[in-house]
C-alpha cells in the first residue's frame, strides 16, 4: 500500500472517531436538555411551595373548629378516574346549591372561615364545604388543599386545590370548570402544606 493511501486511511479513521464522539456528546446534551424540560414541565404542573407561612387570619382556628379540614389520612383507595368523577360532581353540586354571601353581610365581620349556613357563604366557605364533602366521599384529604389567591382583578379570593397525579387543579366557586392552576390567571399566595395540612406554606405563584 502506498504511503499516501496509508495517510488517507489514518485520517479517515480519526474522522470517524471524532464523529462518533461528537454524536455521543450531542446525544448526552440533548438527553439532559430533554430531561430538564420534562422536569420543568412536571414542576410547572404543581404549585411550588417556598416557605412556612402563618395561616390566613380567618383560618387560625380552622383545625380546632373542623378536624377534617386538616386531616391527612385517606379512608379508601380509588383510581384517578373515580376521584375525578367525584371531584367534578361535588364541585358542580356545591356551586349550584350554595349562595354567595359575604362575611360582612352574614357575620358583620370582614373575615370568618366557616361552612356555609342556610344563607350561603363566601369563597373560603365554598372551599371548606367542597373539601368536607370530598373527604366524606373518600377522596384522599392530602390531595385537597385550600389556597388563598388574588383573582384576575387582584381581589382576595380562596379556592380548593385538588392535587391530581398530573398536576394541581382548581375548584372555584366562580366557575364550574375545573382548571389547572396555571390556567386560572390567579396570583397564588399561600396554601395548606401538602405534607401537613394543619400548616400553611407561602407559594407566591403567578399562573
Amino acid at each position: 500500500m502506498k504511503s499516501e493511501d496509508i495517510g488517507l486511511n489514518a485520517a479517515l479513521g480519526r474522522l470517524k472517531t471524532y464523529s462518533s464522539r461528537a454524536v455521543g456528546i450531542a446525544a448526552l446534551v440533548f438527553g439532559a436538555t430533554l430531561a430538564g424540560s420534562q422536569a420543568d414541565a412536571s414542576e410547572g404542573s404543581f404549585i411550588r411551595t417556598l416557605a412556612a407561612s402563618p395561616p390566613p387570619s380567618g383560618a387560625q382556628q380552622l383545625c380546632r373548629q373542623y378536624a377534617w379540614a386538616c386531616a391527612s389520612k385517606a379512608s379508601v383507595r380509588m383510581t384517578s378516574q373515580q376521584e375525578m368523577q367525584i371531584i367534578e360532581r361535588i364541585n358542580r353540586q356545591v356551586n349550584a346549591t350554595t349562595r354567595a354571601v359575604t362575611d360582612q353581610t352574614q357575620y358583620r365581620t370582614t373575615e370568618r372561615w366557616a361552612l356555609p349556613t342556610s344563607r350561603g357563604g363566601d369563597c373560603e366557605d365554598f372551599a371548606l364545604l367542597k373539601k368536607r364533602d370530598l373527604i366524606r366521599a373518600g377522596v384522599d384529604p392530602n390531595k385537597l388543599l385550600i389556597a388563598t389567591v388574588l383573582d384576575t382583578r387582584r381581589n382576595a379570593h380562596a379556592v380548593l386545590v385538588y392535587r391530581s397525579a398530573r398536576g394541581d387543579l382548581v375548584l372555584d366557586n366562580l366557575t364550574n370548570r375545573i382548571k389547572p392552576w396555571s390556567a386560572t390567571r390567579y396570583l397564588f399566595l399561600r396554601m395548606q402544606d401538602p405534607t401537613k395540612p394543619s400548616n400553611w406554606v407561602g407559594v407566591y405563584g403567578r399562573s
